[in-house]
């Protein structure tokens, strides 16, 4: 069996609409995660207009997600940080502070798109980061950076259903370890960033965190805990992304870049990162707050 999954802003998913496709696709019983937001139904098959009907859902404001009903609930969340876990990639952020932001930010694009090598890329960005004072990094974390809406429920909820959740990114650890602390990570993993004399020295530390080392951290995590990769949720946005998307049983690319999203498993455009949730079957009714986890 098959699980279709819709899911819009909060308010906004038409129940006629959720009905209309679950009668064409012969699905059964249609289930309400939460009102006119995220409902689903199950089916026999993959309907042969699954794309043609994401796309035009697509055009509504809507996300569609179809995959194996069985094992849909994960037991590792596998993230990425930029532009996933938070709003931002901090190596422009930084570069911003430097005076070189319009050049990185190019590089940066460019990257996440698959357009350029991303170990050459990185070491380009952080090469223009030179004599910047190590001091930033903490004025860009308290000043610049935000997290992605719904993170700390999505970490929540998972974790006090037993989940392990680990952050992977191509960033930086000074970022991680913050961002990984703030939300409730099990761990992280990231490039680090060279200092002499508290300044930046324009390098980073080899060998350095890409594509193959994200699939690495799904691989050591798997086994560490006595899983399967099908028991793994990765999330990320970018090209670097693609090895662990592909490898985890439900990868997940949000708010993606477009070579990206051609070739993910599922596709999230208008959900927030409780979206991760509703595809796993989640209600909002059973979404943990980060205050609620704390208590329990």
């Amino acid at each position: 069996m098959f699980t279709a999954t819709l899911i819009a802003q909060p308010g906004t998913l038409d129940p006629a609409l959720a009905e209309a496709l679950r009668n064409a696709w012969g699905g059964g019983d249609l289930v309400w995660l939460s009102p006119d937001e995220a409902a689903e139904f199950e089916m026999a098959a993959v309907p042969d207009t699954a794309d043609t009907s994401w796309n035009a859902l697509q055009d509504q404001g809507v996300d569609l997600t179809i995959q194996p009903s069985a094992g849909r609930r994960k037991k590792v969340l596998l993230a990425d940080m930029d532009s996933t876990m938070i709003q931002q990639e901090c190596i422009d952020e930084l570069a911003e502070m430097a005076g070189v932001g319009a050049q990185v930010k190019d590089i940066t694009a460019r990257a996440m798109n698959g357009e350029l090598d991303f170990e050459g890329a990185l070491i380009a960005r952080v090469g223009l980061l030179k004599g910047l004072p190590e001091s930033v990094i903490d004025d860009v974390l308290n000043t610049r950076i935000s997290l992605m809406p719904g993170g700390p429920v999505l970490l929540a909820t998972m974790k006090a259903n037993g989940a392990y959740a680990a952050l992977v990114s191509g960033g930086f650890t000074s970022f991680t370890a913050r961002v990984a602390a703030t939300l409730g990570f099990d761990e992280n993993r990231a490039n680090t960033l060279l200092t002499d004399d508290t300044m930046l020295t324009g390098d980073v530390a080899r060998p350095i965190l890409g594509r193959e080392a994200k699939v690495a951290a799904l691989e050591d995590v798997t086994k560490r805990l006595g899983l399967s990769e099908t028991d793994v949720l990765a999330v990320g946005d970018g090209a670097n992304d693609l090895g662990m998307l592909q490898r985890a049983g439900s990868g997940v690319a949000l708010h993606a870049k477009p070579s990206v999203q051609a070739q993910a498993k599922l596709r999230i455009n208008h959900g927030d990162l409780t979206a991760l949730l509703f595809l796993q079957g989640y209600s909002r009714d059973a979404f943990v707050t980060p205050e609620d986890r704390a208590l329990a």
